[in-house]
């Protein structure tokens, strides 16, 4: 089989410094149909990000919109970033919050969260477009439990690289020479790049590194990998990824390994099973005592599933929202 072939999970032996290929699973998040990378059966995390989900592109019809309810998070931080449309976050903290293409919304769970994702009621009034990526960053064992905390960082506070036909946009952490101003909790990366035909970008000496291809080609040492790949890296190795005829948009993230392996359950991340037991109790029993203002009336309930450990089979749970 050929780098290619949407059938291979494995990198063709011609790549050098790939340690993995994973190709998405499709999910379904409040009426709309979702590719999820991470976590994968090869990989469960990528430096610390343990959740990575495409949502679209796809349009929504006069009076539909995003339906995500609310529900509960334990144990990491949530990235939303969009290309296309907008999506209205509310969470316990008294958080309202829209999201516009570009921007950044990072929501620290810590020792509990809850919130609710929605398109807004004006939004739905015409046909509209929504596109974007979800992700889920581990937090690291001495800061599972830290307060909850929302903050919201418009596009234009964000670094922008222009070199020859690249063009990347910094979305958290550190690279290319430049700091993001989002706050995080471990040595990370995270990146938007749009490449021309032909432009080449290399990646970050971070200790494990990623690429999600969303659009176009990208080739690496030669061989051509299409759009709906999620490209894993070997530590250490020099690395460029260079866009085929048609150009490429890459999401690009990473980071250290994290501090020791996670338990999944449903949206719940954390580094002792027994707290994932506790927090899966706590929302079956009262919600976790979080309420979100302003979106009181719904929420997902706990799904029957049991907790594992990062390594083995994934314990997201189908249909369940994506941060």
């Amino acid at each position: 089989m050929s780098a290619t072939d949407p059938t291979d999970p494995m990198p063709h032996p011609a790549a050098p410094g790939l340690e993995a290929v994973l190709l998405p699973r499709t999910h379904d998040i409040g009426g709309f149909e979702v590719r999820r990378a991470l976590p994968a059966k090869q990989r469960q995390m990528v430096g610390p990000f343990i959740f990575f989900d495409q949502m679209g592109p796809g349009e929504f019809l006069t009076g539909k919109g995003v339906d995500v309810r609310p529900h509960p998070h334990i144990g990491l931080s949530t990235i939303t970033y969009l290309f296309e449309g907008e999506i209205l976050h509310r969470d316990s903290l008294g958080t309202e919050q829209p999201i516009a293409p570009g921007d950044v919304n990072w929501m620290t769970a810590g020792r509990g969260i809850a919130h609710s994702e929605r398109t807004a009621t004006a939004r739905r009034a015409a046909p509209h477009r929504l596109a974007g990526i979800q992700s889920w960053v581990a937090l690291p064992k001495d800061r599972e439990e830290v307060a909850p905390d929302f903050a919201h960082h418009p596009g234009a506070s964000l670094p922008v690289l222009q070199d020859g036909g690249a063009r990347l946009r910094l979305i958290a952490g550190q690279g290319w020479g430049e700091r993001a101003p989002v706050s995080v909790a471990s040595e990370l990366f995270y990146a938007d790049a749009v490449l021309a035909p032909g432009a080449a970008l290399p990646l970050p000496e971070h200790e494990e590194r990623g690429a999600w291809v969303m659009e176009g080609d990208v080739d690496v040492a030669g061989v051509r990998f299409e759009a709906g790949r999620m490209l894993v890296f070997r530590a250490g190795d020099a690395v460029s990824l260079k866009a085929g005829l048609r150009g490429a948009r890459l999401l690009l993230l990473g980071g250290a390994a994290m501090d020791g392996p996670r338990y999944l359950f449903w949206n719940f991340v954390s580094s002792s099973r027994e707290r994932i037991e506790e927090a899966k109790h706590a929302w079956a029993r009262d919600r976790m005592g979080l309420v979100v203002p302003g979106d009181e009336q719904e929420w997902i309930p706990l799904p029957e599933r049991q907790a594992v450990r990062a390594g083995s089979s994934t314990a997201v749970s189908e249909g369940s929202p994506t941060s």
